[in-house]
């Protein structure tokens, strides 16, 4: 699970990926320019996991339209590319509510690059079971570029290693959590993508789809991937609370090809 209204922007580190949004009628819209730092390891395309992290933002961002003063939890979340992702230039996203009910939000988002569609993508959120859990007062949709933009491989900003074939380390960091104080899903996402290409070195991922089964509140959350044929699974556990079952995702890769 994560939640994507970070009280403290200017500190998180996903703040540093530079998407920014604003309101457009019932749609909300995002832009951040893809730099190196954003790249796959050896790769110069922007990671899948970002895409991940700009969706999460943007449709938590517009859950908290409705859950507000209450917070969003992420329960799915899913990224679909159409080609290869650039290396470089703007990502634009336009994210429009599809449900809006009782207990579960809805949202879907487009992404473009230079003009072209990129990706498509959706996510589903509930309200977080506790009640004391709320927003701050000054929260807004709107985002506003950060300060200092991402200058470090986002990978090593995060700590998140490859231990192995199949198997990445993420470990929990102050300035990579969410609201409730658990690791953010879009680090997540990147522990997830991380071992999954440890099995396609060269390769980068076409889809990557993550079930948030509940918080990693520990960590470090390790990620175990398993692939065939380009297909893969990734089991996320926090290993410093039991070893309890926090995500599992699916990958599909573009292959060394792309």
């Amino acid at each position: 699970m994560t939640t994507s209204t970070d009280p403290d922007r200017s500190a998180a580190m996903l703040a540093e990926l530079g998407f920014t949004t604003r309101m457009a009628g019932r749609e909300l819209h995002g832009a951040a320019s893809i730099t190196p730092a954003m790249h796959v390891p050896g790769v110069p395309r922007l990671r899948t996991s970002i895409l991940a992290v700009w969706t999460d933002t943007l449709t938590g961002l517009l859950a908290t339209q409705v859950t507000a003063p209450r917070v969003p939890v992420t329960l799915e979340l899913d990224v679909q590319l159409y080609r290869p992702a650039p290396a470089e230039g703007t990502v634009e996203g336009v994210a429009r509510a599809v449900k809006v009910g009782r207990s579960v939000f809805v949202a879907d988002v487009e992404f473009s690059s230079s003009g072209e569609p990129l990706a498509i993508a959706s996510a589903s959120f509930m309200m977080a079971p506790d009640p004391g859990l709320t927003v701050p007062d000054a929260f807004s949709v709107e985002l506003p570029a950060p300060p200092e933009p991402l200058a470090t491989p986002l990978a090593e900003r995060a700590g998140c290693e490859r231990r192995g074939p199949g198997v990445a380390l993420l470990p929990r960091s102050a300035d990579g959590l969410n609201i409730s104080g658990t690791i953010n899903g879009g680090l997540i996402a990147l522990a997830a993508e991380e071992a999954a290409l440890s099995l396609a070195p060269g390769g980068t991922l076409a889809s990557l789809g993550l079930r948030y089964l509940q918080p990693a509140r520990t960590g470090p959350v390790v990620a175990t991937a398993r692939l065939r044929d380009g297909l893969g699974r990734v089991e996320l556990r926090d290993s410093g609370n039991g070893d309890r079952l926090t995500g599992t995702a699916t990958a599909r890769t573009f292959g060394t090809a792309a």
